[in-house]
């Protein structure tokens, strides 16, 4: 796999910027092979966005390389992880992939996809829309920890969780590619033999992905997340008539300059 992160200026995917970004190549059989990178990403960093992963603006500029050179070789080290068949994979990773997009364009570069062979960006594997199908009917742990966050996946998955680690890029990376392989672990193992969390939790469904291949896989997710859109927007539905969410994936579209 090749597990992927960005820590960024905001949650606005069409106008803020890329701060940090991990890229991990981990997994069969081959030693890990991690890249990282810090932008300096040509606006100031909010404050809100600095409390999550600890990088200033002043950070930024003193120690970043130029966004442009970064956002180049992230995007080139995704696209030669994909040329080999290697899935991309994260946690939300819709989020981080229609981001690198628009700073591609931002920069005048060639996108993902404009340097991938194939018409279509695959394969890639979002522990967030996996998640939300195999354990449809979980509730949040908190009232300020959301039933779909990354730390509760990890505890829900009996995973490590460090907090001072955590909102780094590479170690949100490193935790999304273990849940992705505990997700396919389950999905080939006998009910009975799961952890007792995992097999009195109502109605799992990882047996839904025994034995998919990654294109398999791929499409599975690209259904599953239009389904999961649509239906977190009739909920939003209920309070704003207007509510919209998107469930394109792994890349939301470009519209072009309206933007």
């Amino acid at each position: 796999m090749c597990a992927f992160d960005l820590e960024t200026t905001g949650v606005d995917v069409e106008a803020d910027r890329i701060v940090t970004a991990a890229a991990i190549r981990l997994g069969g059989g081959a030693g890990t092979e991690p890249s990282s990178w810090m932008a300096d990403p040509g606006i100031p960093i909010p404050d809100e966005a600095a409390a999550v992963h600890g990088i200033t603006t002043e950070h930024a500029r003193a120690k970043g390389s130029p966004a442009v050179n970064v956002v180049d070789e992230v995007t080139q080290t995704l696209a030669d992880a994909l040329g080999t068949g290697v899935p991309i994979v994260g946690h939300n990773i819709a989020y981080d992939l229609t981001l690198l997009d628009r700073e591609c364009r931002r920069h005048e570069l060639p996108t993902l996809l404009d340097r991938f062979a194939d018409d279509v960006l695959w394969p890639v594997i979002d522990t967030r829309v996996l998640d939300t199908h195999v354990l449809p009917y979980r509730k949040r742990p908190s009232k300020t920890q959301g039933p779909r966050q990354l730390v509760t996946l990890a505890q829900v998955y009996e995973l490590p969780w460090i907090e001072d680690d955590a909102h780094g890029c590479e170690y949100d990376a490193l935790i999304a590619a273990r849940v992705a392989y505990r997700i396919g672990t389950l999905a080939h193992m006998r009910r009975g033999d799961w952890p007792e969390p995992i097999r009195t939790e109502r109605l799992p469904r990882f047996h839904a992905l025994t034995g998919l291949d990654l294109e398999e896989l791929h499409h599975l997710q690209i259904r599953l997340a239009r389904e999961q859109a649509a239906g977190l927007e009739k909920h939003f539905r209920k309070t704003d008539r207007t509510a919209v969410v998107d469930g394109s994936w792994p890349v939301r579209p470009w519209v072009g300059e309206a933007a």
